[in-house]
């Protein structure tokens, strides 16, 4: 949702803002006035391509801002500035941050669809039809989509590995020595990565056994003294004694021999735990000897097929793969082909069932866009749903058929694809029915009109603001118009105009306008002034709020 537009040296505009409603805002103006100028300024927002053109006469840049909420979740919005200098460069930032103009696209561009002649909008864009057939069938569609998808998924998998299959059997003959000679040499050796970590913890204690147990039995007999000479202990102990006797004296030596005395049995507690390592190491040279042949054999295999033992084991799984393959290939390749028919006849069962589920909602969603069309007075105009079955090659994630909405103008008259369409006003009318229709199911969020009034009037006109107001229930919608009846049903109203000065570029001017103000400007889209009948008209029309 566009929550704010600044555009600043824009065509005509020297500085304009708005800010629009949640719901329905319009902007009027005479004819020339400058409302492309802003809605330029929006198509630059949502990441359209450029041109130096539209760059104010005698300005150096020009610049749209805009801060956008994408999505009910989004509760910070996202500040976005575009810039275009009059020698074409530009430059995008995204809360601050440089960006580029197809990220603008992906993440703003995504939420607004402009809905006008010749604009880049989603009605025209073939592969978003699906997408509206199944947000319009709900669930009667979304479990054979998902299913298909699945499906879609497994046969590719399916196909993968018998490609896979194919290279490791017609690999195999050129890579069978080599993988004989890998197999066997690692089998030799029979390594394991468990293995491994238990020599690299061991080995060390084992090499250096001896010192170890120097080491420990030398730190015990300091500690308890076995060697008949002044123990640790006993060091300890007569310092504690002669502090507890100095005590009478100093109270705070008795602190001292506190500690001193905790000490002796921490003392005692090292001397058995010395011990007991002491007995724990068991020098044995023979099983030094295995555990260094063994080390030495796992480091060999590790330099030939490393260099980690990940790597030994990976090599290993190769090998084996290519030395089966070479014995069995023709098994091989039998599984992997009868694996891909299994996952190709569930996936065509799964596309019959997706295209059966779409057939059967495609009549009531075409019918559904009719009625509406049928209140904008389109005659006998009416929208079909077109499936045609693809060949298995083309299949995609959206589904096994080509799906494009076509458009007949009349009764007997043979329907054409949409994007074929020559009349601005009947594609803009168009869109406004398919939106309708689709309500709250639409993933986009905001909706730019642009001549959907074209040639419209009289009971039409009403119908027209009707369905505008429908819509903008679900969507924010901004709606460039000449007809006062879609006007008073606006939620804001935007005057654009054309001030002439002499001597230099005329300017666009934009205000928001209520109040008198308000009725006047809907007086003179009814009758080109404001005379008494006009405004009194113009009242009665925004008490209804609908003319």
């Amino acid at each position: 949702m566009i929550d704010e537009l600044h555009a600043t040296d824009v065509a005509l505009i020297a500085d304009a803002r708005i800010e629009p409603s949640t719901g329905l805002t319009v902007l009027t103006g005479e004819t020339g006035a400058g409302k492309t100028a802003l809605l330029g300024a929006l198509k630059l927002l949502v990441g359209e391509r450029a041109d130096a053109q539209m760059v104010r006469s005698g300005a150096d840049a020009l610049v749209v801002e805009g801060r956008v909420f994408l999505g009910a979740d989004d509760m910070d919005g996202m500040v976005v500035r575009r810039r275009v200098g009059a020698d074409g460069r530009g430059r995008v930032e995204v809360d601050g941050a440089l960006a580029s103009v197809h990220e603008l696209q992906e993440r703003v561009g995504s939420t607004v669809d402009l809905c006008g002649q010749h604009e880049h909008q989603q009605l025209l864009s073939v592969p978003t039809h699906v997408a509206m057939l199944d947000a319009w069938a709900g669930d009667a569609v979304s479990g054979a989509a998902s299913e298909y998808a699945a499906a879609l998924d497994e046969a590719r998998q399916a196909a993968a590995e018998l490609e896979r299959v194919r290279s490791l059997v017609s690999d195999s003959a050129s890579r069978l020595e080599d993988a004989q000679f890998a197999l066997a040499r690692i089998d030799e050796v029979s390594p394991s990565s468990e293995e491994l970590a238990e020599l690299e913890e061991m080995l060390p204690r084992a090499t250096h056994a001896e010192a170890l147990i120097q080491a420990a039995e030398g730190a015990r007999m300091a500690l308890s003294g076995d060697d008949d000479g002044a123990s640790a202990a006993s060091l300890v102990s007569a310092a504690a004694r002669l502090l507890r006797d100095a005590e009478r004296h100093d109270a705070s030596l008795g602190t001292l021999a506190d500690s001193l005395e905790a000490s002796l049995a921490e003392i005692e507690d090292a001397a058995g735990t010395l011990r007991r390592y002491r007995d724990s190491v068991d020098f044995d040279p023979r099983e030094l000897n295995r555990m260094q042949e063994r080390m030495s054999a796992l480091q060999g295999i590790m330099r030939s097929f490393g260099p980690e033992m990940e790597d030994v084991l990976a090599r290993r799984e190769q090998a084996r793969e290519i030395v089966e393959a070479s014995q069995d290939s023709s098994q091989l390749l039998a599984r992997a082909n009868r694996s891909l028919d299994e996952a190709e006849a569930r996936l065509a069962r799964a596309a019959d069932a997706l295209d059966d589920a779409r057939r059967a909602a495609a009549p009531g969603f075409a019918r559904a866009i009719g009625e509406q069309m049928a209140r904008l007075e389109m005659g006998s105009a009416q929208i079909e749903v077109g499936i045609e079955r693809q060949d298995r090659a083309s299949w995609g994630p959206s589904g096994p058929s080509h799906v494009e909405l076509l458009y007949s103008p009349g009764a007997g008259v043979p329907s054409r694809p949409l994007k074929r369409i020559a009349s601005g006003g009947e594609i803009s009318r168009v869109a406004l029915a398919a939106k309708v229709v689709l309500g709250a199911t639409d993933s986009v969020d905001t909706l730019v009109f642009d001549e959907v009034d074209a040639g419209v009037g009289g009971a039409t006109a009403v119908s027209l603001a009707q369905l505008i107001r429908d819509l903008a229930a679900t969507h924010q919608v901004i709606v460039v118009t000449h007809l006062a009846q879609v006007a008073v049903a606006a939620d804001k109203h935007y005057v654009v105009s054309r001030e002439e000065r002499p001597g230099d570029v005329p300017e666009t001017l934009i205000r928001e306008v209520s109040g008198e103000a308000r009725v006047a400007e809907i007086a003179r889209m009814l009758s080109g002034d404001a005379t008494e009948a006009s405004l009194a008209h113009a009242r009665e029309m925004l008490g209804e709020g609908i003319g």
